[in-house]
């Protein structure tokens, strides 16, 4: 059996809830894993670093218990996304928690992941690294990675330039791992539309902002229900990698759209000067599938809703 096919076996739905800086949490992830889709969250979320083995343990014992009470559903494992970044002066502790307590899934990003990969596959967890071009998903394929979450054009928060078509057949032809692909994927015809293209999850962030259990404030989430694709600003300038943000927020922080679109790559940072800037904060990362989100809703109901179109648009396709 593939792995991916092995992954499957625990889900309702063939999704992995993107991990959200700032927002992702263990209510959020919980309810992810509860209702059959991967929940996932950044390290980086926990705050102080020793929150993050509190996360840890209240998002094992939860879904724990949630077995034990209802065998017969199928709980989703969970995932903790590593940044590896100079800036991240935590990475060392934060994998020391997560190979404490065997994260099952463990998402890299920003960086080469070969010293994250052994750690986790020490005791037998998995690696998915966050690719943005077709360079990066072989150096992560040489890393040892075990799946690619393929991070295309129109996706939220730092995204890249490639069609999801180009980018995943692309892919496809020196790799047969698991693959997740993210950019604007809303509703359950576009995860449909995932596994056409030949991806086995879609990989959505945006969609779960837009619920109730998401650490996120309601003006966030009310941003993202009232826009439309037409208000996603693609630019480097915040972090100085090209991201996509709500045209709104850029606004409301007092900035002209004009005067954002340049950027300096040395200026990315996780650590603590972090808090001086206003990105992910104040400037609210999206991708462009907002103008197909029209309601904040809690995971549960959403998971559910995301299952019926999935299969009505499986019945549909001629």
């Amino acid at each position: 059996m593939s792995l991916a096919k092995k992954l499957k076996e625990n889900l309702a739905l063939p999704v992995i809830g993107a991990p959200l800086f700032i927002i992702g949490n263990p209510d959020l992830v919980v309810a992810q894993c509860k209702a059959g889709i991967i929940g996932s969250f950044p390290a980086l979320n926990a705050r102080p670093a020793e929150e993050l083995d509190l996360w840890l343990l209240k998002i094992k014992r939860s879904l724990e218990e949630f077995k034990k009470e209802k065998p017969e559903i199928k709980v989703a494992p969970f995932a903790v996304n590593q940044i590896i970044h100079a800036s991240n002066k935590r990475l060392k502790q934060d994998m020391e928690a997560c190979v404490k307590h065997e994260v099952p899934i463990i998402i890299t990003s920003l960086s080469e992941p070969g010293a994250i990969v052994r750690e986790t596959h020490s005791y037998g967890g998995l690696v998915f690294h966050d690719v943005i071009s077709i360079k990066h998903a072989k150096k992560a394929i040489d890393a040892g990675v075990d799946g690619l979450i393929l991070v295309g054009a129109g996706a939220g928060g730092h995204a890249g330039t490639l069609n999801p078509f180009a980018f995943v057949r692309e892919v496809r032809r020196f790799f047969n791992g698991p693959i997740a692909l993210s950019g604007a994927i809303t509703d359950g015809a576009g995860i449909l539309a995932c596994k056409a293209l030949g991806a086995d999850f879609a990989y959505m962030g945006t969609r779960f902002i837009a619920t109730k259990e998401a650490r996120a404030v309601d003006a966030y989430k009310k941003m993202i229900v009232d826009s439309d694709a037409k208000d996603i600003l693609y630019t480097p300038f915040f972090t100085g990698v090209n991201g996509n943000y709500l045209l709104k927020s850029i606004i409301a922080a007092g900035l002209d759209p004009k005067d954002v679109m340049t950027g300096d790559k040395s200026l990315m940072d996780f650590g603590e000067k972090r808090k001086r800037l206003k990105t992910w904060k104040d400037i609210w990362g999206a991708g462009q599938g907002v103008g197909n989100i029209q309601s904040v809703l809690g995971t549960n109901e959403l998971v559910k809703n995301l299952i019926l179109e999935y299969e009505l648009a499986g019945k549909t396709i001629p």
